[in-house]
């Protein structure tokens, strides 16, 4: 078995072919061997560590490998760049995994490419060791997610606003089409690129509508939609903060990608901003649903071409299709809290008791994750029920009465309740901790613990309360950084 890469078939202008630059002194630092388990290829090959450093640092090549550098645009933080790219990164190949899904493999932080404008093409070992848990921590979370396979320090170093050690991480995904693929054809009006998108992303991603005949790009969308709506609901289920939600940041597949500047959520305040770059908010906690509707609607304007020749009717078409936006992901989201709390069927009086609670965390500035987990507790725990009632005044015994109303077992209900409602995240301050820790010395071990404990997220394990301490300064001044 090889690598094979049916991306190129699309033709040269998706992409630029173009090798990775190699490293002076490649380390294997991080490496995921329950994900590397999945792909048939590396079983097969047998590799030693420094063999696999070689390969998934950019200095060896898979075989059948054919690396390019994807093309594509985007909307950053509202604006238009009609042409972005991967600018230090590279596609080495993709592979079927043993339930047949078909993944890339890219390395990020393989050198420059025509894409790389000003950038030196490189990847500090911090943000690789973030984005590598980080991935882990969503997908045992259950949220959709590209995820790391390797992390390779390289014996080089990389200039930021100090000098770093440098890495390259290796990501594997469903594909790395965004809608950013899409807005840089459509603003070279080139109508015939992106129905060659849309018929790759639906044999890829929703073979279901190959048979769809014109009204497959419709379909498409309504897809897409719908899986970033499921995203997003999972997102605020667990107080994640994506942190840079550009039009290049949103993939087609409903995965999670790109964890620069992202951050988990303390102290509950829906306009919580841990980003550095992002002065205004614009991709605040609270605001995440808004502006998935947006690129959503930026998504709908690279189609318009295909939906009908008539550009006023595929706006309405489309347009109607926005406009079910809200409604469906109210109904998501409740569905969503009412998991949490616990509500086996979500009532219209439901609304009042979810965002009642979330008043009262906003007002007390409890802890999301803790709150949560101390209510699944409380079912179970007259002293967890004492503080409950203590924090949440006259909300918590009207919560109790409602679950009373299901007339359902209560150890039923907090089961449902624990699925919803992880003990442990990947909090700011332990994340910091465990990256600085492995930058001065050097070693990975900090980190595999942390991604040990992270890995039970949803029950207690003999190391789990170290990583489950709230900061005394409840992340006041905390802020995250693209890496670039």
């Amino acid at each position: 078995m090889k690598l094979t890469n049916s991306y190129v078939r699309l033709g040269e202008n998706f992409y630029e072919s173009t090798q990775p630059e190699p490293v002076n002194d490649p380390k294997m630092f991080l490496w995921n061997s329950s994900l590397a388990g999945e792909l048939p290829l590396l079983e097969e090959l047998n590799l030693s560590e420094q063999e696999l450093a070689e390969l998934f640092s950019g200095n060896k090549l898979l075989p059948g490998s054919e690396p390019i550098a994807l093309a594509y645009a985007g909307h950053q933080f509202g604006h238009f760049v009609p042409q972005l790219g991967d600018g230090r990164a590279h596609i080495i190949g993709e592979i079927a995994d043993h339930s047949g899904e078909r993944r890339d493999i890219q390395l990020k932080g393989s050198g420059q490419t025509s894409f790389s404008r000003s950038g030196d093409g490189r990847y500090a070992l911090g943000p690789a060791i973030r984005e590598y848990i980080m991935g882990e921590a969503m997908h045992v979370l259950g949220i959709p997610t590209t995820r790391s396979l390797a992390v390779t320090t390289t014996g080089e170093p990389v200039y930021r606003e100090t000098v770093q050690p440098g890495a390259v991480l290796t990501r594997i995904a469903s594909s790395h089409l965004r809608v950013g693929t899409f807005e840089y054809f459509a603003a070279r009006q080139n109508h015939q690129a992106i129905e060659q998108l849309c018929d790759f992303a639906i044999k890829r991603h929703y073979p279901e509508l190959q048979e769809g005949g014109g009204e497959r790009f419709l379909q498409l969308f309504d897809k897409v939609m719908e899986g970033q709506i499921e995203l997003v609901v999972e997102w605020l289920r667990v107080g994640f903060i994506h942190g840079v939600m550009n039009t290049d940041n949103t993939a087609i597949s409903g995965e999670t990608i790109d964890y620069g500047p992202c951050a988990m959520m303390g102290s509950y305040n829906p306009k919580t901003v841990f980003s550095s770059i992002d002065r205004d908010g614009r991709y605040a906690f609270g605001n995440q649903p808004a502006i998935v509707q947006w690129n959503m609607a930026r998504f709908a304007e690279t189609l318009l071409h295909l939906i009908d020749k008539d550009e006023k009717q595929a706006i309405d078409t489309l347009g109607s299709r926005l406009e079910n936006f809200s409604g469906q992901f109210k109904q998501r989201y409740l569905q969503m809290m009412g998991r949490k709390l616990g509500l086996s069927q979500i009532m219209s009086s439901d609304d009042a008791l979810i965002f009642g609670l979330l008043d009262r965390l906003e007002q007390k500035q409890l802890d999301y994750t803790t709150g949560f987990d101390r209510l699944t507790q409380s079912l179970s725990s007259q002293s967890v029920e004492q503080k409950m009632l203590d924090e949440l005044g006259s909300w918590y015994p009207a919560w109790r009465q409602r679950l009373e109303s299901q007339q359902e077992n209560s150890e039923a209900i907090q089961e449902c309740m624990r699925q919803a409602n992880p003990v442990v995240i990947p909090r700011n301050y332990h994340m910091e901790q465990v990256i600085q820790e492995c930058l001065e010395s050097g070693d990975a071990s900090v980190a595999e613990v942390f991604l040990d404990v992270l890995r039970s997220p949803y029950q207690s394990t003999n190391k789990t309360l170290q990583f489950q301490v709230v900061p005394e300064d409840a992340d006041v001044g905390y802020q995250t950084f693209c890496g670039t």
